[in-house]
């Protein structure tokens, strides 16, 4: 009961942390982008445009007012509890009323990320269609990386020194210092391009296409030269941790004990050494799942991916505010979530980590 407790109050406090967190990400990006030299207003009208309809432009976004106004009013709209006085209020999606006022209601309400400067759509409808094909480009990376990069770092501890160890040490070393966009420019020129009428997969392309028909159709086989291309740094990665833990741990004396005993090699490996390797490959892999997100911005440019790291891009180069700052806080909740859970995970699986 008490060890229940223990961990409720450490979720409780990364939790409040984790918040702090994405509040300062918040503030310290929107005031970088709102202290840019570049008028927004400017950009979606064009630099031919009048001043009055800039101005005018500026007055409906809120941008004429002083910058802490612009930072608290956007705290507001993302806020899931705010009160219904401000700009954006009627354009909320209200899920219920805390405090039903004259003039001012405290409700509870979804995150609002406001309206693209640039097409007019709502924000999270865009970061709706492109958060989906993200998650799937990072969730196959990081399930290339887990299975290539344990089962590399095995072979590598059980065959030390010998040639077989050194390619996949070398391999590994190469696999980290490459760049993601790197790797996926040589993977798209050679299978996409030179091997194309071998591999059938295709330069660019994203995972939903529309076919002759105009119907939204799946197309997976774009799925494997981005995801190949994103996983090969963290599988360099879990290959030398899984190396260097599994060389650790076969040479405990329980496992020279249980080889002595004439217990199975392979019921060795997979029953007492794997499970002790575990621990920081865990850590590692947690850590370079948000990494995987990140570093998707750039893999999606390059074969035209169109997940959120695209839409990201477009934005910067547009300085589509709202679009921007919203796909930037996807991010910064998605390290916070997962390095949360990568604690939690640490704490069940090593026994001698203890919570205080």
């Amino acid at each position: 009961m008490l060890l229940l407790l223990l961990m409720f109050r450490y979720f409780v406090n990364r939790i409040f942390s984790g918040i702090a967190v994405i509040i300062a990400v918040v503030i310290l990006i929107s005031a970088i982008i709102y202290l840019a030299p570049v008028d927004p207003t400017r950009l979606s009208f064009g630099q031919r445009s009048d001043d009055a309809t800039v101005e005018a432009r500026r007055k409906q976004l809120g941008l004429d007012l002083p910058l802490y106004q612009q930072m608290g009013r956007y705290l507001a709209d993302i806020s899931p509890i705010s009160k219904i006085d401000n700009h954006y209020a009627d354009q909320y999606e209200v899920v219920g009323i805390i405090n039903k006022g004259k003039q001012t209601s405290w409700v509870v309400k979804k995150p609002f990320f406001r309206y693209s400067y640039q097409t007019g759509r709502r924000v999270s409808m865009m970061l709706s269609e492109t958060i989906p094909k993200t998650i799937i480009l990072a969730l196959s990376a990081f399930l290339i990386a887990t299975i290539l990069g344990i089962l590399f770092g095995i072979i590598a501890a059980l065959y030390r020194d010998s040639k077989l160890d050194q390619f996949i040490i070398g391999f590994s070393t190469l696999g980290y210092s490459l760049p993601s966009y790197v790797s996926a420019m040589v993977l798209a020129l050679i299978f996409g391009y030179y091997l194309k009428h071998i591999t059938g997969l295709n330069l660019q392309g994203s995972i939903y296409e529309l076919n002759d028909l105009g119907d939204e159709v799946i197309v997976w086989r774009n799925l494997i030269l981005p995801a190949i291309a994103l996983g090969i740094r963290p599988i360099a990665i879990v290959t030398q941790l899984t190396r260097s833990a599994m060389l650790d741990v076969l040479s405990m004396d329980y496992i020279r004990t249980a080889r002595a005993k004439g217990l199975a090699f392979t019921k060795v490996i997979s029953g007492h050494a794997l499970r002790n390797t575990m621990n920081p490959v865990t850590t590692a892999l947690t850590g370079w799942l948000a990494s995987l997100l990140a570093g998707a911005f750039f893999v999606e440019n390059v074969f035209n991916f169109k997940g959120v790291g695209q839409l990201t891009v477009d934005a910067m180069i547009n300085y589509d505010v709202p679009v921007l700052l919203a796909c930037v806080i996807f991010i910064c909740v998605v390290f916070v979530l997962l390095n949360i859970v990568a604690d939690v995970l640490y704490v069940w699986l090593d026994p001698k980590v203890k919570i205080s």
